[in-house]
């Protein structure tokens, strides 16, 4: 099992980035509840990381302060997320092979539950949508990327 040693910086800051950039494309895509889906992309972290099996490689991500380097100005969002996305997957499957399925799931892991923190329309809590057709088309298009890359 490969550790945040096994990276040099850039490597490791993309393997970081890539979970959140992925619960903020989620958190984007719907408009609403930004505080609390901000707030579910933090907590996800420990809990995510406990539903992916033993990873040393996950745990000091899980660790790691999550941070997001500047992308272009005037990038879509979906287009960046895709773009980095990728490239941290790439980056997994040569230097940790056996880690990439479990990294994967916590990608996955971390954008849902930005989707699922905040009940989308309805009146005052009522008749609302745990995640939002916009919000599910997110969640689609990262497990695509998610999937293509193996």
């Amino acid at each position: 099992m490969s550790t945040k040693a096994d990276f040099n910086a850039e490597e490791w800051s993309k393997l970081v980035e890539a979970p959140l950039l992925a619960g903020l494309r989620v958190s984007e895509a719907s408009g609403g509840g930004k505080i609390r889906e901000a707030m579910a992309i933090a907590k996800v972290y420990a809990a995510a990381r406990k539903e992916q099996g033993d990873s040393a490689l996950l745990d000091e991500i899980a660790a790691s302060p999550p941070g997001i380097s500047e992308g272009a100005s005037g990038d879509d969002l979906g287009t960046v997320v895709s773009a980095r996305l990728r490239e941290a997957l790439q980056i997994v499957d040569e230097k940790s092979p056996e880690d990439s399925d479990a990294y994967r799931g916590f990608v996955v892991t971390v954008a849902r539950a930005a989707a699922e923190a905040h009940e989308e329309g309805g009146f005052i809590g009522i008749g609302g949508r745990k995640i939002s057709d916009e919000e599910a088309a997110a969640l689609n298009e990262i497990q695509a990327e998610v999937d293509a890359a193996t």
